[in-house]
């Protein structure tokens, strides 16, 4: 017969083998995703722990330079430069856009309140050591170069890079 563990004790244990460490695997390009995981981020990294953002598919949108264009060869990916402009000024909410009036109405209240908006929390996750990692598989398929990136990513990776940081990680996010 096994003596019951106290759920204090399994988090004690927890945090000897895991370091304070999150990640966030940013998939979406919508505004209002993009500001959870960057809220998250920048607030798990105010209270000292490690965080790494992975940066897929639409969610390389909130990376990109403002209006930088695909430099893909063929016209399918420049296609998808085309309709992706990027720049984290450019994100549309994932419900009520409606053609972008329903992202100017929440800039709009998001301003009266003074909330912050994606490009502002993306330069407070970078001034508080917020590590951003871009997918290297998607920026091949979607034609987007390291060119039309803004500064401040940290790596260009795989998801073996990501696998990695997430294993050791006592928080893993999918957004």
């Amino acid at each position: 017969m096994t003596a019951a563990v106290a759920p204090s004790e399994t988090l004690a244990a927890l945090r000897e083998t895991k370091p304070e460490k999150v990640t966030i695997v940013l998939l979406s390009g919508d505004l209002d995703k993009a500001m959870a995981a960057f809220i998250i981020a920048t607030g798990a990294a105010a209270m000292g722990m490690q965080v790494t953002i992975f940066f897929t598919f639409w969610g390389l949108n909130a990376i990109r330079r403002k209006g930088a264009a695909s430099s893909a060869r063929d016209w399918l990916r420049r296609m998808f430069g085309l309709l992706n402009k990027g720049g984290a000024e450019h994100l549309p909410l994932s419900r009520f856009h409606f053609g972008g009036l329903g992202t100017s109405m929440i800039h709009s209240v998001m301003k009266q309140n003074r909330m912050p908006g994606v490009p502002e929390l993306l330069r407070t996750a970078q001034d508080l050591g917020v590590q951003l990692i871009a997918c290297t598989t998607t920026m091949g398929l979607m034609g987007i170069s390291k060119e039309t990136l803004i500064d401040g990513v940290d790596q260009l990776a795989g998801v073996s890079t990501y696998l990695a940081e997430a294993r050791q990680g006592s928080v893993n996010l999918f957004i």
